[in-house]
């Protein structure tokens, strides 16, 4: 009996996650159906009659999409005119300018203006931390995050000198948040700049 029921369970272990990560691309796999069908729209009907994958043929079309504005956006006169029409309309919009800021923190490393620190404590640990703002007074405004949420939690102004920088990117980051610290680790090991100091 307790063969039986340990078997049971171990099979379960396995079989949950399975089912809820099929589960999830479908319903994934519908939402960008729903996406790509504005710029379905765009071709004639016979090109997307009767498909087989029609998340597949999404994403593509997304991704072509993407790429094509994209390299519309780079063009110095659509440049401009997206960021006066972003900082004029965009930003009154509410969490845009939280969502971009954070997006922008996630997709290049380079233009982050978010970064991954520790809240140092007295018993010598850390909470972990996004850095939203610094300020120009020698603060700071942090988000602590709360776990398995990496991007929601409570606000609050510290001291820069109160926080360390940690070497990874945000990223990786708020992935090992989200996983309830697991891999956090990496992010704690010294930078180069820190070794030599």
């Amino acid at each position: 009996m307790k063969f039986l029921k340990s078997t049971i369970l171990t099979g379960l272990f396995v079989l949950l996650p399975l089912m809820l990560l099929w589960i999830g691309l479908r319903e994934i796999g519908g939402l960008l159906a729903g996406m790509a069908e504005p710029i379905a729209d765009i071709f004639p009907s016979a090109y997307f009659d009767e498909l087989k994958w029609p998340g597949v043929i999404a994403v593509l079309l997304i991704t072509a999409a993407a790429f094509a504005i994209g390299l519309l956006a780079r063009l110095p006169p659509v440049s401009y005119v997206a960021q006066r029409f972003e900082s004029s309309i965009l930003y009154r919009v509410p969490m845009y300018k939280m969502l971009k800021v954070i997006s922008t923190s996630l997709v290049s490393s380079e233009r982050a203006t978010v970064s991954a620190a520790l809240l140092i404590s007295n018993d010598r640990g850390g909470e972990p931390c996004y850095i939203m703002e610094r300020h120009a007074n020698g603060m700071a405004t942090i988000l602590l995050p709360w776990s398995p949420a990496s991007f929601a939690g409570s606000i609050k102004i510290v001291s820069m000198a109160d926080l360390k920088i940690l070497d990874c990117s945000v990223d990786e980051f708020s992935r090992s948040i989200s996983f309830m610290g697991i891999g956090i680790e990496d992010c704690l090991k010294p930078s180069a700049r820190d070794k030599q100091e």
